[in-house]
């Protein structure tokens, strides 16, 4: 599993999270991440931002409850195992 560093926006500081899966949805990519590789790890949906240069990473959460419902489903099938509780 990959661990890939995220800075924050606003310049203070960064964490570290495990990529679980990658998925593209109507032309917009989106990660998967976990704080560990334990079994009730926390997650996040990220979806990489709007008008960024290619390969510039740069992702945001996914905060709007209809897209994240609807993205989670997408990970949970491309997962067979992982079941994503919100």
């Amino acid at each position: 599993m990959e661990k890939v560093k995220f800075a924050f926006a606003d310049g203070d500081g960064e964490d570290e999270f495990f990529v679980l899966e990658e998925t593209m949805i109507n032309g917009n990519t989106y990660l998967l991440v976990a704080d560990s590789e334990e079994d009730d790890a926390e997650c996040l949906i990220l979806k990489e931002a709007a008008g960024q240069a290619p390969g510039e990473g740069v992702y945001e959460v996914v905060e709007d409850e209809t897209e994240l419902l609807a993205v989670s489903k997408v990970f949970e099938e491309l997962l067979e195992d992982v079941d994503i509780e919100m």
